[in-house]
């Protein structure tokens, strides 16, 4: 079946339907992972978006459900140049088509991708429509696409009540306190391979509630949209740094924590969607290669320097990508140092952490 893929400056990609029937509104992005659409897909950071996959062809190793990072997919829809149909792999348990059709997720294949990637690297990140509707209208679709935002979806992402997850190793060292903002599930399982005891909140849960566990770290999940729109879960955070436990905080939770601390962040061009963006300790001097997926970024010019200092950069674009806060066990980092799909370079981070909470108990 004939599909189309609409964009807000009017340009439109003729291609062929994948996926599940129906019609679809979001914000168009890309993402350059060459592997790990599994784990793009059921990524909560990516509710509201369609996702664009840069790498040529796409599902030819299937699903393999174990992989999934959350219980169910979150993107909108899925754009792709081939899609293959047929899937080789002895842990795969469905093709991607019959994954999408399962998660009511429309898409698009047969289109240029890297023409679409080209428009949104130099107009920037835009909404869009995939329909099947031939007799389409530009102009009743253009408006809806300008009128098009993606909303309060943190609320959509996060779990419904608090749960625990017991550690791998047989004995809780320390006890973690992991708010869900749209929480990737590899976060929860690395912290508790490594021995602790995590237990995950609703991001909208008070401070109050979370401290009253006694944790002995906190983690601020990744999660999708823009953060200026959680006004109550940075007002909880402000709670949090005044607590003095140890904090580690990635991808939303970092530019929440940076808001929370009189910091600002601003939508970038088009964002850093992939598993291949480099990233450089600004003590070390050591760069690292990072999985990524944001559309917003901490202003650093906005930040004071008594609160807060950079610890991380992007060495594609400078900006910032992780920040050490002064006089405080709090570090928070722009990437995913889980990473998946992705490199295992800063891994270590959750070591650090680790770390970072044998400091406060001894405090």
């Amino acid at each position: 079946m004939k599909a189309f893929l609409i964009l807000e400056d009017g340009t439109v990609f003729t291609g062929t339907h994948i996926g599940a029937p129906g019609e679809i509104i979001s914000e168009i992005v890309f993402n350059t992972s060459m592997t790990g659409y599994l784990e793009v897909l059921t990524d909560p950071s990516y509710a509201g978006q369609a996702v664009c996959m840069t790498y040529p062809l796409i599902g030819n190793y299937g699903i393999c459900l174990e992989d999934m990072e959350s219980e169910r997919a979150w993107p909108d829809g899925l754009i792709v140049r081939e899609l293959s149909r047929m899937a080789s792999n002895f842990r795969k348990d469905i093709t991607i088509q019959e994954f999408l059709e399962q998660h009511d997720i429309p898409g698009i294949a047969g289109i240029d991708t890297r023409a679409l990637t080209k428009i949104l690297r130099e107009k920037g990140t835009m909404n869009g429509m995939i329909t099947t509707d031939v007799n389409y209208d530009l102009t009743s679709i253009l408006p809806k696409l300008k009128a098009y935002t993606t909303g309060k979806v943190v609320e959509k992402v996060t779990c419904s009540q608090k749960y625990k997850i017991d550690s791998k190793t047989g004995s809780a060292e320390k006890k973690v306190a992991l708010l869900d903002f749209g929480a990737k599930r590899n976060i929860a399982l690395s912290l508790a391979e490594k021995g602790c005891d995590v237990t995950v909140y609703p991001a909208f849960t008070r401070a109050e509630e979370i401290l009253s566990d006694k944790p002995d770290g906190i983690m601020l999940s990744n999660g999708p949209g823009d953060p200026k729109e959680c006004t109550f879960i940075i007002e909880e955070i402000k709670k949090l740094y005044d607590s003095d436990t140890a904090i580690f905080a990635i991808c939303l939770g970092h530019q929440l924590m940076a808001l929370a601390m009189g910091a600002d962040t601003f939508k970038m061009k088009y964002g850093h969607r992939g598993g291949n963006h480099p990233v450089k300790d600004l003590q070390t001097g050591r760069v690292y290669l990072s999985s990524q997926n944001h559309g917003y970024v901490v202003d650093t010019a906005r930040m004071d320097e008594k609160t807060a200092v950079p610890a991380f950069v992007n060495v594609n674009d400078g900006t910032n990508e992780g920040l050490s806060y002064t006089g405080k066990n709090i570090f928070t980092v722009q990437f995913h140092p889980e990473a998946c799909p992705g490199p295992r370079d800063s891994g270590f981070l959750f070591d650090k952490f680790i770390k970072m909470m044998e400091v406060g108990k001894n405090a």
